[in-house]
């Protein structure tokens, strides 16, 4: 599968998430799609990020834009970390790292001074028509949300 560019169509891809649903991209044209990955479940900077996403989500639904949250954590990790922050956007499962490597996330990261590959906080923003039209990698959390937002009212 090749990987997505800027100003360029995303190919299809299909996804499990929580709430037992596939998550099918062709089947969302026609909706703005904001996809941001992040390390995993429960840890600070990605509770903070998905509270972030969460408080603004009635503001991207009213600009036609659904929010989808992946990491590589299963999908039991995935539907607690939703329950318990009441996220009202689905969280994408990329045990395979399929989504991971279509949009090149994984990256060598250092933890306590040891090296390791893991998920890059990144945000893609696809339009209505599948073409990626922004994207934030090497995210800080702070204010990420609403840059995010600003970019889908600019669309």
């Amino acid at each position: 599968m090749s990987r997505v560019s800027l100003n360029q169509p995303v190919p299809d891809f299909s996804a499990q998430a929580t709430s037992d649903q596939q998550v099918d991209s062709g089947a969302l044209r026609g909706r703005n799609l904001v996809i941001y990955f992040y390390p995993k479940d429960s840890t600070p900077g990605c509770t903070t990020e998905g509270q972030n996403f969460r408080d603004l989500y009635a503001q991207f639904q009213a600009l036609d834009t659904d929010i989808f949250g992946v990491s590589r954590d299963g999908l039991r990790a995935h539907e607690n970390f939703k329950a318990k922050q009441a996220f009202p956007f689905e969280l994408i499962s990329d045990t395979d790292e399929s989504l991971c490597g279509l949009f090149d996330v994984i990256k060598l990261k250092k933890l306590y001074g040891k090296e390791h590959m893991g998920i890059e906080r990144s945000t893609f923003l696809i339009d209505k028509t599948g073409t990626l039209r922004n994207e934030w990698r090497k995210v800080k959390v702070a204010g990420h949300a609403d840059a995010v937002l600003e970019a889908v009212k600019a669309l």
